[in-house]
């Protein structure tokens, strides 16, 4: 493949002092390294298929370099007329809500509402209610005037919340909430503040969510990197930052909860076990499949390698082995899944309408690459936890079709949640869109 090479020295790499050679693609070249095969256990766009299983170990891991980092962003074009995500065989899918504005992370209340962080516009809006042909009953701004909203939470836990939590890139905020209510019946609180407000501490990866332990003592909320791969040590800007914090419900006690976790964009506790699992970015540029993303139950106090190393133990190449003791404790994720793929929001199926060898499994949005010649990502994925509540390391791809057969790009998943009668809803910041997948074997 003919590949036109530029250096690009990013900010991150002026701060550890490394230059990141990266590969431009064109469309026509990205189109033509898509059309190559692909060795499993990696995967591409035109290599997914709804009801495939995947699985990737430490073991399958190339070596750091053993291809090129490439700049291959989306650019996303309008929904083709014959384009539809694709779903397993019973499975149909709807478009719930359309014309949106950049929708992001899905929540259901108790009481069955769907609420959506609409990030660009800082408003939270509530869906209620389901049509005969799938769209929602009523439509209602819960909330505006907020800074990148994106976490949603129901506090205390169980049928009757009385506030609405927000996780904005700076703070976490609460708003007084009953059952029903389509519109916040009062003013914000402000809890805590969070790392991405002020100018040292700005920028970054954004997205803050938050979740509740079962017993609602504990407040968890996760905090991306400033950076791709900058060494953190002394370096104030990434303080608290690709971490899980951990608060009380009302915005004190903070701690760091987990670390080494570069951007853990979604995250959600096992309503059984209580476990907290995490949706993770990993870094870029390291090559084609390094390191993958992943999808993991997180332990208190545990490290997950960002920015020294990553999984298997592995020393990323931009950095010394300087912390033997936090490599020798590392852990590694439940489920490694494509390299690049963003992973974004995840959720556990707690619904009947699924056929049962899906109650609770995970869906997880892949947002999709950006670092890669053949485009992965671009779907919702499906985690099996063999109703134990534990992972064995495979993935199933569940929602395709996101990607035209010449590598175009019209949607990208962002929030899964379980509505009210059982269906998935997947909001889509590419087609501005949300999603209705239902099971109907008929």
């Amino acid at each position: 493949m003919n590949l036109k090479i530029f250096s690009i020295v990013t900010l991150s790499a002026i701060v550890v002092g490394v230059v990141i050679l990266k590969t431009r693609v064109t469309t026509s070249e990205a189109q033509s390294a898509a059309s190559l095969n692909v060795s499993p256990p990696f995967a591409n766009y035109k290599t997914q298929a709804p009801g495939v299983t995947r699985k990737i170990t430490v073991a399958d891991l190339p070596k750091p370099y053993a291809t090129e980092s490439v700049d291959n962003g989306a650019d996303v074009v309008r929904r083709p007329s014959d384009a539809w995500p694709q779903a397993p065989a019973g499975f149909k899918v709807e478009q719930f809500a359309s014309k949106l504005d950049n929708p992001r992370l899905l929540r259901t209340a108790p009481n069955g509402d769907v609420f959506l962080a609409e990030s660009d516009a800082g408003e939270i809006k509530i869906f209620r209610g389901l049509t005969s042909d799938g769209k929602p009953e009523q439509t209602q701004v819960f909330a505006s005037g907020l800074n990148k909203p994106f976490g949603i939470a129901f506090y205390p836990p169980g049928p009757n919340p009385e506030w609405v939590y927000v996780g904005n890139t700076d703070s976490v905020v609460r708003f007084p909430y009953h059952n029903g209510d389509l519109k916040a019946r009062g003013a914000s609180q402000k809890l805590a503040d969070l790392p991405g407000g002020g100018r040292l501490r700005g920028g970054g990866h954004w997205t803050r969510d938050i979740a509740f332990s079962r017993d609602g003592k504990k407040m968890y909320v996760s905090v991306g990197s400033h950076s791709n791969v900058d060494d953190t040590d002394n370096n104030s800007v990434e303080y608290h930052r690709a971490d899980i914090l951990e608060f009380n419900p009302d915005g004190s006690g903070e701690r760091v909860y987990a670390s080494g976790i570069r951007n853990a964009v979604g995250i959600a506790v096992h309503p059984q076990t209580g476990e907290l699992w995490a949706s993770v970015n990993e870094r870029d540029g390291l090559g084609e499949n390094l390191p993958p993303d992943y999808i993991t139950h997180v332990q208190d106090g545990g490290f997950y390698g960002w920015p020294w190393y990553y999984m298997g133990g592995h020393v990323d190449p931009r950095h010394q082995d300087k912390h033997p003791d936090l490599r020798a404790r590392m852990l590694n994720p439940d489920v490694l899944l494509q390299p690049h793929n963003a992973s974004l929001e995840m959720t556990f199926y707690d619904a009947k309408q699924f056929p049962t060898q899906y109650q609770g499994d995970i869906f997880a949005a892949e947002h999709g690459s950006w670092n890669k010649s053949a485009r992965t990502g671009y779907e919702v994925v499906r985690i099996p936890l063999h109703q134990q509540g534990h992972a064995t390391g495979e993935y199933e791809d569940f929602l395709t079709g996101f990607v035209t057969k010449d590598g175009k790009v019209w949607g990208r998943p962002v929030g899964v949640a379980v509505a009210k009668d059982g269906s998935l809803l997947v909001s889509d910041d590419g087609s501005n869109s949300i999603w209705r997948v239902s099971y109907s074997p008929k």
